[in-house]
């Protein structure tokens, strides 16, 4: 946070000379990635640590929480900002670089990192806007009217979620007595002894989770991501669709999983055909029916748009489906006999999954912008050839596009197939709608291979059009590019530390009381309630439950 912070401040106050400005940019966005591998190092090697700001000691002051979830978030979104700060220095006019860009940049990183390090909710409200607020100027940062009316629902819309969350986490402290989120899990694992009623913090989650699908794109909240993404630079659509979209992934893994999953369903509010009372259960068959909406609905607009842009931020609704797809089936049966580890894998798949789509995604948006600088139109009937007069960038888009399609070695062949494992494993542990789950992901990879294909065909393939012919390459954009997808496929090739990694940060979010452990060791002595803990434990408190040789075998 403090690189991001320091890079912020320094390119803010170097405006007047923009080389320097440039170059401390990028200085910053390298600086950044090596802070989070420091801490990836520290975490990995040595456990989650905790800071108290000002010494206060929890719940009372501020906590930062550095665990291996919170890390994996880090380096996904530490490589995307990297990139996309290099692209941004090519890619935009000396004009645009000297109206605040790389400030607020990062900035915006600045907020990404709060949220993914904060272990209170409100400031977890706090970063969300921190993010939010820069990102409103970056997606208007062209000012034509389309961009106008982009950013305008945009900022409307994300206002909008933010007062209610604020409400939201007013309720929550009404109930709970707490806004620490270590706290607020012991407290809802023993709710009777702490005075808790499970029902209204129940009804608060739900609107919670409402404004994290709306951070998200999920369906039925997507309707800002299309506009949003066309209108903002190619460098800030891939940090929107990378990374800010991982934002609110984060925060429904944590709170849902870490935190309310403690907590224990009010008799007569459990759904029809559950099992297990965890809040977990609740919240299973809701983020199914989201995901699969996301899944059918932005794969099906993604298969008819007519530029490049289009096809990738409809895409982007449908892979964000993908996501949160394993979540709800391992939600669904968390608290079922040998559903914990079904959970875990759950959350695996999740985070490998956006760790490819991230990846992918901006790769993908930052190859339009390149073809924009090239040919001077991203529309297919402009488009055509591009793989005789421009191979470099043409592989990029090969490589992204197989990526989001699941072809080995790519990281997106082992997400999707920890997606359908983990939809095959919740339909033995009896999930009453993991079969359907499993029918949805087909079709959506089916709705991925149909729009990659015809994306591929019509914008890179077959005979190149004049406005190609006369197009000039621009050699330091797609340099940026093909460096992304050789990250692309090195995720792929390295696969199996990705997945130790993702494995070690699904079970830090389901272990709630190691959690908790650590934000205030003072407490490790008062065990959760044993029937809504979603740590990763066995009944009778046994060793942790690990995928490790037998799930690696099947992504291998």
């Amino acid at each position: 946070m403090l690189v991001a912070l320091s890079a912020a401040i320094v390119t803010l106050l170097t405006r007047s000379a923009p080389r320097l400005q440039r170059g401390l940019s990028l200085l910053g966005g390298v600086g950044y990635l090596l802070a989070v591998v420091a801490l990836g190092q520290r975490v990995l090697g040595g456990g989650p640590v905790a800071y108290q700001l000002s010494n206060w000691d929890a719940p009372f002051g501020i906590t930062l929480v550095a665990d291996e979830l919170a890390v994996f978030m880090l380096g996904l979104a530490a490589l995307v900002a990297v990139a996309a700060v290099t692209f941004s220095v090519f890619y935009l006019d000396e004009f645009g670089q000297r109206l605040s860009y790389h400030p607020l940049f990062h900035f915006m990183l600045v907020g990404v990192s709060g949220s993914f390090l904060t272990g209170d909710v409100f400031n977890l409200f706090v970063w969300f806007e921190v993010m939010l607020m820069p990102s409103y100027v970056l997606v208007v940062f062209y000012s034509g009217p389309e961009h106008t009316r982009a950013a305008l629902i945009y900022t409307v819309l994300n206002l909008v979620g933010s007062a209610i969350m604020l409400v939201a986490i007013g309720g929550l402290y009404a109930t709970t007595g707490t806004l620490n989120m270590a706290d607020m899990a012991r407290r809802l694992g023993n709710a009777s002894a702490y005075g808790i009623d499970p029902t209204p913090v129940l009804g608060i989650a739900t609107i919670l989770f409402a404004v994290f699908a709306l951070k998200a794109g999920i369906v039925p909240f997507q309707f800002w991501v299309p506009s949003a993404y066309r209108a903002a630079p190619a460098p800030v659509a891939a940090v929107l669709a990378g990374i800010t979209k991982k934002v609110g992934i984060y925060a429904i893994v944590r709170l849902y999983f870490t935190v309310f999953a403690t907590a224990t369903l009010p008799a007569g509010l459990g759904l029809p055909g559950l099992s297990g009372t965890s809040f977990l259960a609740f919240f299973g068959p809701v983020m199914f029916l989201m995901a699969a909406a996301s899944i059918v609905l932005g794969g099906l607009a993604a298969v008819n748009q007519p530029d490049l842009d289009g096809v990738f931020a409809h895409s982007s609704i449908g892979q964000v489906g993908f996501i949160v797809l394993p979540l709800a089936v391992g939600a669904t049966v968390s608290a079922t006999v040998g559903g914990q580890s079904v959970a875990v894998l759950g959350i695996v798949a999740a985070l490998v999954y956006s760790l490819n789509h991230a990846v992918a995604k901006a790769l993908l948006f930052m190859t339009s912008g390149a073809v924009f600088e090239t040919v001077g139109s991203i529309k297919f009937r402009d488009l055509g050839g591009l793989t005789g007069e421009a191979p470099y960038l043409s592989g990029a888009f090969f490589v992204g596009g197989l990526a989001l399609v699941g072809i080995p070695p790519l990281a997106g062949f082992f997400g999707k197939m920890l997606v359908f494992d983990a939809a095959g494993r919740a339909t033995i542990a009896g999930a009453p709608f993991a079969p359907l789950a499993l029918g949805v992901a087909l079709f959506g990879a089916i709705l991925t291979i149909a729009y990659v294909s015809r994306t591929w065909s019509r914008g890179f393939w077959g005979e190149p059009t004049a406005m190609v012919l006369e197009g000039s390459p621009q050699y330091a954009l797609v340099t940026v590019t093909a460096l992304l997808a050789l990250t692309l496929v090195a995720i792929g090739v390295g696969f199996e530390f990705v997945f130790s990694f993702a494995e070690a940060a699904a079970e830090a979010a389901v272990d709630s009381q190691g959690y908790v452990d650590v934000v205030d060791p003072t407490t490790a002595s008062e065990a959760l309630n044993a029937t809504g803990n979603a740590s990763a434990t066995g009944e009778g408190g046994g060793e942790t439950h690990r995928l490790g040789d037998r799930a690696l075998e099947v992504v291998r």
